[in-house]
């Protein structure tokens, strides 16, 4: 029988040559944030327009905290919307 071994003349070209593991360990980093980026906005047609609205909204809470802890009253509460 046979054995199954590349000609040795053009062995080295077809070897694949891996990164060092620091260059290695750092492209997985960045396939892993965007990846991670990807899944965040998955379905949102546009992401800024959403983190805008969200700090709007927890500013708007952070306010309503502020004003109902300091205000003291028992008044009707009023949104601007």
């Amino acid at each position: 029988m046979g054995m199954c071994l590349p000609c040795l003349g053009g062995a080295a070209d077809d070897v694949v040559q891996t990164p060092d593991p620091d260059t290695r360990r750092k492209q997985l980093a960045e396939a892993a944030e965007k990846r991670q980026k990807e899944n965040v906005h998955r379905g949102i047609k546009n992401p800024e327009s959403v983190e805008r609205k969200k700090k709007k909204q927890e500013e708007m809470e952070k306010q309503q905290m502020n004003s109902s802890s300091t205000g003291g009253g028992g008044g009707l509460r009023w949104q601007v919307g």
